[in-house]
């Protein structure tokens, strides 16, 4: 029994490196391909690039654009059920208002819907590109709206969902920001003649966190988290008729 023990450490002992090296080669393969991507594609224009040309190609009309971030790539994920044909997300982890405006032709004119939601700023606040500006932020939502607006789209502005913190950002204050680009999104979308949506009502816990049970980790939305903000959204798309 000893010799046995002595046997299955000694394996434990030499699997353990190659484990290690293997789960740091996935790491360092996935670090290098993110690398890589924000030199090649910045913007990731090619993460819809097939989708959106099978779409174009079957001529299906498109009646609404979910332009985001992970918040609005992981409502698809959660609850696909909710993107009823011609409901078309498009967000994308991470992402910031300048890589969403860089999107906004391929990724939302192109497909020629009735309408876009867009749903940005998280990241610009956590700096995912690099340090922004709260005006940065504002003239990136002014002209992906102005864009929308160009083409005979109408807009849905919607809130920054609350967080109390983002866990890729230990530290750092979120609540404050979120709230001052709300109410800046709130005037302007009345300015711009755009849809205000805000999600806060169903989602916050009133301390500018969001409730328990409606998100992972603070900022992801559950599937009842989503059910929450589909419920809120629902008489707007019923007023869009999309």
């Amino acid at each position: 029994m000893a010799e046995v023990s002595r046997r299955v450490i000694l394996a434990g002992a030499m699997a353990a490196p190659a484990l290690v090296g293997s789960l740091r080669a996935r790491a360092e393969t996935h670090e290098s391909a993110a690398e890589r991507r924000l030199h090649e594609d910045w913007a990731y224009l090619g993460r819809y690039a097939e989708d959106n040309a099978r779409l174009i190609a079957e001529g299906k009309p498109v009646s609404i654009v979910f332009m985001g971030d992970s918040i609005t790539e992981g409502w698809r994920d959660k609850r696909p059920g909710f993107f009823t044909p011609g409901r078309v997300g498009r967000g994308i982890g991470g992402q910031t208002t300048p890589q969403m405006l860089v999107r906004m032709m391929p990724d939302v004119v192109a497909l020629k819907p009735r309408a876009v939601h867009i749903m940005a700023g998280t990241n610009d606040i956590a700096g995912n590109t690099g340090p922004m500006t709260e005006e940065m932020t504002r003239n990136n939502i002014r002209a992906m709206t102005a864009v929308a607006k160009q083409h005979g789209i109408r807009v849905i502005l919607a809130s920054i969902p609350p967080a109390a913190s983002f866990p890729w950002r230990p530290g750092l204050e979120t609540v404050a920001p979120i709230r001052a680009l709300n109410r800046w999104i709130k005037a302007f979308a009345e300015e711009s003649g755009s849809l205000w949506l805000d999600y806060h009502p169903v989602l916050s816990d009133g301390q500018g966190g969001m409730r328990p049970g409606l998100a992972y980790d603070g900022v992801h939305p559950t599937e009842a988290g989503y059910d929450a903000m589909g419920a809120a959204l629902a008489p707007v798309l019923s007023q869009l008729n999309v």
